[in-house]
C-alpha cells in the first residue's frame, strides 16, 4: 500500500507542472495583448496608421499643376522670343534688300548717264509686271537681265513710270553686276507714286558694260 501511494504522486506531478504552465502562458499573453499570432497584432497597428508619404513617387495634385503653368509660361515665353527673332531677322533682310537696291540703283544711274539711245542690251533685258495682290498694291516690275555673250559682263538698266499721257512720271534704275555666260538676274523695281496713279513701266534703257 506504502509502494501505490509513493508511485501515484510520481505520475499527478508532470500535470501539475503543465497545468502551472498554461496558466502562466495564458497570463502572459492576456497582459502582453496577443491579437492572433505570428506577430499579425504588430503589423495591423502598423497598416492602420497614416501612410509615411516620404516613400511615394511623383507629386500631389497641386505640385502638379504650378509645374504645369510652369512649363506652359516658359513655352509661351520661348514662342514669345522666336517670334520676335523672326522679325527682327525679317527687319534685317528687309534693310539688306533696301541697301543692295540703292546701290545698284546709284551704279547704274551712273553707267547710263553718258550713253546715247537706248543702250547696247536691249535684247538682253525683259520686264514682266507683278501682282499687287503680292505687293501690297504697290506697282512693281521683275526685271529679266540675262548675259547672252560669251564673257562676263555687267548691266545697267532705266525704267520710265507713263502715265496714260505717255508723260514719264517716275524714273528708276536697277541692274546687275558681273554675270557671267548664260547667268540672269531677276531685280525687282518699284514705284514711289500713290498707288492710285494708273502709271505703266516702259523698258528705256538697258547698257551693258
Amino acid at each position: 500500500m506504502l509502494s501505490l501511494r509513493r508511485g501515484r504522486p510520481r505520475r499527478l506531478r508532470p500535470l501539475a507542472v503543465a497545468s502551472a504552465a498554461l496558466t502562466c502562458s495564458l497570463a502572459a499573453c492576456v497582459l502582453s495583448g496577443c491579437g492572433g499570432g505570428g506577430g499579425n497584432g504588430s503589423t495591423g497597428s502598423r497598416t492602420s496608421s497614416t501612410p509615411n508619404t516620404a516613400s511615394f513617387s511623383g507629386s500631389p495634385p497641386s505640385a502638379l499643376a504650378s509645374s504645369a503653368s510652369s512649363a506652359a509660361a516658359s513655352a509661351r515665353a520661348s514662342a514669345s522670343a522666336a517670334a520676335s527673332s523672326a522679325s527682327a531677322r525679317a527687319s534685317e533682310f528687309e534693310a539688306s534688300v533696301s541697301a543692295e537696291s540703292a546701290r545698284r540703283e546709284a551704279t547704274a544711274e551712273k553707267k547710263l548717264k553718258g550713253v546715247k539711245g537706248r543702250g547696247n542690251a536691249l535684247s538682253e533685258v525683259g520686264m514682266s509686271g507683278m501682282p499687287k495682290a503680292q505687293t501690297g498694291g504697290v506697282l512693281a516690275v521683275l526685271v529679266n537681265i540675262t548675259n547672252k555673250t560669251d564673257r562676263k559682263a555687267s548691266y545697267a538698266v532705266q525704267i520710265d513710270f507713263e502715265d496714260s499721257n505717255h508723260h514719264v512720271v517716275e524714273t528708276r534704275y536697277t541692274g546687275a553686276e558681273n554675270l557671267e555666260p548664260g547667268q540672269k538676274q531677276q531685280p525687282i523695281v518699284f514705284s514711289r507714286q500713290p498707288p492710285e496713279k494708273k502709271l505703266t513701266p516702259r523698258l528705256a534703257k538697258a547698257q551693258r558694260y
